[in-house]
């Protein structure tokens, strides 16, 4: 261990066109890489910080970065311990040493997957926007092959965005399209039952984060009371000790839960979030969190691994105009690997 070094680099992702959530609209996205070292050998993982979201968007982040560094030799479980409050960071280092110890550095989790020879359903993602704007991404997804769409609500009036639903339900079932959405939060808690309500006549799949996160009773009265499944997505950022995570699944009894293993510890806290939903037989699907195809990778490799039989939402690869160049690739509505397109070169990040 004592051969090892270590070093990160900051990596401003610009979005093709600014892509609108209820938090607001995104222009760029900053991303650190973290850079192993033994001899010759690299292994190379994403910090994917999200401002404004990840618990870990603190003063101090570059300053945990560079201690991670500076300590890199205390190896990947005692760093992945006293980076706790530092999720982001724990799926960077974690990523680093699977590919630092992989016989190819990009490939973390061998599989199907990765061998070309299996793909991962994904939903086409709709962002937020004027209705025009909304139709045209529909349309567009729906051409793409896309069997699942998730889109992103609370942003126009709710009345438009209802009949944006209904257009999709006009042409197509729930058996033809599978329609998600997600509120980030946006419903007051006095009015996200009757909201549902309207929702659920719809035929659709499930709606993530109805109310704002940290209202866990009020959150419990709607999982109890839903004519539509509710989904955890924010509620489960900076819950960090299994009998904190099991503590909210016992209160709040949601029907899903979405792992965003930057925003929830990595890959180890994924796996015990999976552990304690299916014991609440509570359904899960991964999603990334705007990561380059570094991240995407990492997190799409593990996906595969955990054999979910729902589409995921990892369909973030194509925002930027500066991504890493990646075999990664969207066909008919599923991410593939294609084993014969080479990764941009690792020079490019170190």
């Amino acid at each position: 261990m004592k051969k090892l070094k270590a070093s990160f680099k900051k990596h401003v992702l610009e979005f093709k066109r600014p892509s609108g959530t209820s938090r607001g609209v995104l222009e760029v996205k900053e991303t650190y890489f973290i850079t192993i070292q033994d001899g010759k050998k690299h292994g190379i993982g994403e910090c994917g910080l999200l401002r404004g979201l990840s618990i870990d968007d603190r003063e101090d982040y570059a300053e945990k970065l560079q201690w991670t560094c500076d300590n890199i030799s205390l190896g990947r479980e005692e760093l992945y311990h006293n980076l706790i409050e530092f999720p982001s960071i724990q799926l960077g280092v974690e990523t680093a040493f699977r590919s630092l110890n992989s016989e190819n550095p990009y490939i973390l989790f061998p599989s199907d997957f990765t061998k070309g020879d299996a793909s991962i359903p994904i939903n086409g993602l709709v962002w937020m926007g004027d209705e025009t704007f909304m139709k045209q991404q529909i349309s567009e997804k729906i051409k793409q092959g896309f069997n699942c769409i998730k889109m992103k609500i609370g942003a126009i009036d709710f009345t438009s965005e209802i009949e944006l639903l209904k257009s999709i339900r006009k042409n197509f079932s729930a058996a033809e399209i599978e329609l998600r959405v997600d509120a980030n939060g946006a419903f007051k808690p006095k009015e996200a039952l009757e909201k549902l309500k309207v929702l659920s006549d719809l035929d659709l799949h499930s709606i993530e984060q109805p109310i704002k996160q940290g209202q866990w009773q009020e959150m419990a009265r709607l999982c109890e009371e839903t004519p539509l499944p509710i989904a955890l997505d924010e509620e489960l950022i900076g819950i960090f000790t299994e009998e904190e995570k099991s503590k909210l699944l016992d209160t709040i009894k949601p029907q899903y839960i979405i792992l965003k293993p930057s925003l929830i510890g990595g890959f180890k806290g994924s796996d015990t979030w999976i552990q304690l939903s299916e014991k609440q037989n509570a359904g899960w699907w991964i999603t990334s969190a705007l990561e380059s195809n570094v991240g995407l990778n990492a997190i799409a490799q593990y996906t595969y691994t955990n054999k979910s039989n729902l589409p995921q939402g990892l369909g973030t690869g194509s925002l930027y105009t500066n991504n890493i160049d990646s075999p990664l690739e969207v066909i008919n509505g599923a991410l593939r690997y294609n084993p014969n397109t080479k990764w941009e070169s690792l020079n490019y990040i170190l």
